[in-house]
């Protein structure tokens, strides 16, 4: 059948004549995703570091016919990659445009009581046609407050007040996985979920029917079911109903960036910030990889609840408030473009805090803030001993042996910084190809950079106040 709305067919005569074929929705996906796969089209748009080990998994999965859950701790691309499953649907299928019909009912394959009186009952050709779109085809739910009637079903108070009898499949109000019949659902946090659904959920995944206050409705809803989970509470013991789990297909096992490189990567594209512009910005890469270094620490301390997990969100609004700090400058002081800088990593717990989980054991009664500034200082440090070897180390020091006091703050102009820096030494030049411009913003950024450095180093000290910085033995 042609994809062309314009040639599509609006009643079950024309959709006969055309040849089109009925199809399960996961013969469906198979067959898409096969076709996508031997053209060696890009099967998940967007999604960065799973090549290797999350991705091969779902693509047996699927061809597997698999009902899945992706477990993984928070900011680990799960509904993302659980949406991304509804490009593998057609672009649009047929169904039963009649009035009454609780499904978009298969035209050659109805399983309602009105879509079979109604294909029984009328020629063909009378019996109108519509088109269901991928987009539409994809619901998610939330499971914490979500009730048995929401994604079952359940009799509806009002059919009964007009007659209908109880016992009939027209007293009943479908919830939205039998609403999504021919499509695609999810449900995120599952461990969540009210144990009653769980149970609800049983037939649903192994028989595929519907039982609603006893009332069975035996009928095949073809749809593929899928879930997200934390470990920390998929794995508690009583959570998660162990008949459920079992009936699941395939558990997606999701994981944070393997690299820095890969985090960086994700960072940019999910931050999706316009650099340009009337008050430009340039982030050197330093900047980005202390960004996401942050991240990464943040990860492996032992201050903050490992079993929480630290979002890629986390790097995403970090990056974005340095950015707009910079920017924030530019403007101020006239700078085009305005260069990020260290001085304005002081203003990420505006975007961290609360997105850090303590543990309370590990602590110590030391507050969020406190943590952050300790992950900040660690991220600099591993990034710049990555950049400086130790041979050069001490001939910057030595500036600041003769009694240099560099002041360092995210509205101080970057001209200044080269007036208060008399003489950069040769390792300097050396040891950072970034310095090599002989713009003032990126010099005043390296500047900083440096002098950071070595004072996570303790090859020099800092003061503070009033939210500047002065740097000096």
């Amino acid at each position: 059948m042609s994809t062309d709305s314009s040639n599509r067919a609006t009643n079950l005569q024309e959709l006969i004549d055309s040849g089109w074929k009925s199809k399960t929705v996961k013969q469906e996906i198979t067959d898409n995703f096969l076709k996508k796969l031997a053209a060696g089209e890009t099967l998940y748009p967007g999604i960065v570091g799973y090549e290797n080990t999350v991705i091969p998994e779902v693509n047996i999965s699927l061809l597997s016919g698999h009902d899945m859950l992706y477990l993984g701790e928070k900011g680990q691309a799960k509904s993302r990659m659980m949406r991304g499953l509804a490009d593998f649907l057609d672009e649009a299928i047929p169904y039963l445009d009649i009035p009454d019909c609780p499904f978009h009912e298969d035209p050659l394959n109805p399983i309602s009581t009105a879509g079979k009186a109604f294909v029984a009952n009328h020629n063909p050709a009378d019996t109108p046609i519509a088109w269901w779109h991928r987009e539409d085809r994809y619901a998610e739910r939330l499971a914490p407050g979500t009730k048995f009637a929401d994604i079952i079903g359940e009799i509806d108070p009002a059919k009964l007040a007009g007659g209908v009898s109880m016992s009939t499949e027209e007293a009943l109000h479908f919830g939205l996985i039998p609403r999504m019949h021919r499509g695609i659902f999810a449900i995120n946090e599952l461990p969540e979920l009210d144990e009653l659904v769980q149970v609800g959920l049983f037939n649903i995944l192994e028989e595929r029917d519907v039982q609603i206050r006893g009332f069975p409705v035996r009928f095949e809803i073809d749809v593929l079911v899928l879930f997200s989970a934390n470990p920390s509470t998929y794995n508690r013991s009583g959570k998660v109903i162990p008949q459920l789990k079992d009936r699941i297909g395939s558990m997606i096992q999701t994981h944070y960036p393997q690299s820095r490189d890969a985090g960086i990567e994700i960072m940019e594209q999910e931050a999706d910030i316009c650099l340009e512009g009337d008050f430009p910005v340039r982030v050197p890469y330093f900047m980005r990889e202390i960004c996401e270094q942050i991240t990464i620490q943040a990860r492996k301390s032992k201050y903050v609840d490992q079993q929480s997990g630290v979002s890629a969100r986390f790097s995403l609004a970090n990056y974005r408030t340095m950015v707009a700090s910079a920017r924030h400058r530019g403007v101020i002081l006239g700078e085009k473009p305005a260069v990020v800088r260290i001085s304005d990593l002081s203003h990420l717990y505006t975007s961290s805090l609360g997105k850090l989980e303590l543990d309370l054991m590990g602590s110590h009664q030391m507050s969020e803030r406190q943590v952050l500034e300790g992950l900040i200082a660690e991220a600099i440090e591993v990034v710049f001993k990555e950049y400086v070897s130790e041979h050069g180390l001490e001939d910057i020091a030595e500036i600041f042996g003769k009694g240099v006091r560099i002041e360092v703050g995210d509205l101080i102009p970057s001209s200044q910084y080269a007036e208060r820096l008399k003489r950069v030494p040769p390792a300097w030049e050396k040891a950072f190809e970034v310095n090599a411009s002989s713009d003032d913003a990126v010099r005043a950024s390296c500047v900083e950079f440096v002098l950071s450095g070595l004072y996570a180093m303790d090859k020099i000290s800092r003061g503070q106040s009033h939210g500047q910085s002065s740097y000096e033995i």
